[in-house]
């Protein structure tokens, strides 16, 4: 028998911390590089270090809130077929921690706290992280996870949301936000941001599947790898590094924009960087004595590294002033 642990680590389990904290890197990255172009009029406004950590804080806190809410709904759907796969058998409602309906009932109410918490800001912030929300648990989680093996993808749409929030947050009072479209931010900088995390989910998650290839047909959940094959997922994958490669040069030459055309060659480079992980995970690599694929658990690891490496390397490009960086500065 092993000791039974208190609720708060039980919940905090729920909410799958770990995969929150960088979704909200994501979010303040997104918040930092709005306020600093800002602060070197690549974007009208103004912004004090004041707004910049009210910021912060009203999206650690809703976001927290808003994704850990999304993430214990999705075990309370999982309920039963996480005791089938090693990766989620662990997780508090299998481990009978909590039952799934005491999970359900947090889930929906942090999820609506959290997203309630930005209309502090801006109820564009409000619309995308209750978005995300509906789009996680709903399309992704209830609808395609169990019937296509295009469930990531789409589903991926959810989870590359937060730098819109976050920039909605810090844009709450630059006047960038007006109207009633809430697609329209006032840049094209956080859908830039959006298409990274986009076009990153497929290769990362994927490399996660077949590094654990076999767990998803247990569950009977379609994963590309289960369904198509591991060359057809591999092929696929690649293709979205490509698309990875092009997109970090593109913002740098949308009117506007404010970013330093310094971004386009670091952002290369670190494609580069991760795109040869997944071009060295091989199919017919032997398994290692836990049953997995070492190269693909090389290039899930390594693509966690990649985007980090991505959204912290724009707020230290955009933080250089533009007279410092010469040629590579901004070409608005």
């Amino acid at each position: 028998m092993t000791e039974k642990r208190a609720l708060p680590s039980v919940l905090i389990d729920l909410m799958k911390l770990r995969v929150v904290v960088l979704l909200q890197i994501t979010a303040i990255c997104a918040i930092l590089v709005h306020d600093l172009l800002v602060r070197y009029d690549s974007i009208a406004g103004d912004r004090t270090w004041m707004d910049t950590a009210t910021a912060i804080a009203i999206t650690l806190v809703g976001g927290t809130l808003s994704a850990g809410g999304s993430n214990a709904i999705n075990m309370w759907f999982d309920a039963d077929i996480d005791p089938l796969m090693a990766r989620t058998a662990k997780r508090p409602i299998p481990q009978g921690e909590i039952s799934a309906r005491s999970a359900l009932l947090f889930g929906l109410f942090i999820s609506i706290t959290g997203s309630a918490v930005f209309l502090l800001a801006h109820w564009k912030a409000a619309f995308w992280a209750a978005f995300s929300v509906a789009f996680y648990v709903l399309i992704y989680t209830i609808w395609l996870k169990r019937r296509s093996p295009q469930n990531i993808v789409i589903g991926g749409i959810a989870g590359a949301t937060p730098p819109l929030i976050g920039w909605a947050v810090a844009a709450s009072e630059t006047g960038a936000l007006e109207g009633m479209n809430p697609f329209a931010l006032g840049s094209p900088v956080p859908w830039m941001l959006f298409m990274l995390i986009f076009l990153w989910t497929p290769p990362h998650f994927w490399a996660l599947a077949l590094y654990r290839s076999g767990e998803y047909a247990k569950a009977q959940v379609p994963m590309m790898n289960e369904v198509r094959g591991a060359n057809s997922t591999l092929n696929q994958s690649k293709a979205y590094c490509g698309l990875l490669f092009l997109l970090g040069s593109v913002p740098c030459f949308w009117p506007a924009s404010g970013i330093p055309l310094l971004w386009a060659f670091t952002s290369g480079g670190l494609t580069v960087w991760y795109a040869k992980s997944v071009w060295d995970i091989d199919p017919e690599e032997p398994f290692d004595e836990n049953g997995r694929m070492p190269k693909a658990a090389k290039s899930f690891f390594r693509s966690l590294f990649y985007l980090g490496w991505m959204f912290l390397a724009l707020v230290a490009i955009s933080a250089a002033p533009p007279g410092l960086l010469g040629f590579f500065g901004p070409l608005n």
